[in-house]
């Protein structure tokens, strides 16, 4: 965690059968439908955490591994939406 938002590693799973979020492994693991073709798993990953942690788009950067299955996200949010997005994400 920063003070301007929250950083995740997160292990992107392209192609699966539906969205989901996997936890355990010590790794957070996120299923997303979409192809790792033209960007498009990166675009489906960050508009399924916008809508499964009520939080904006625009919230939602990755700002390491574009093109890796591993990537670092960054939530640019405050105290009290780090607490939310860490319970929801790891339920």
């Amino acid at each position: 965690m920063t003070e301007a938002g929250l950083t995740l590693q997160i292990r992107i799973l392209p192609n699966s059968s539906k969205n989901e979020i996997i936890t355990g492994d010590g790794f957070l693991k996120i299923k997303i439908t979409a192809q790792p073709i033209e960007n498009k798993a990166n675009k489906a990953l960050i508009e399924f955490l916008s809508k499964q942690l009520k939080v904006p788009k625009t919230k939602i950067q990755i700002v390491k591994g574009e093109t890796s299955k591993d990537k670092t996200l960054f939530f640019k949010v405050d105290g009290h939406k780090k607490a939310e997005i860490i319970t929801r994400l790891t339920k």
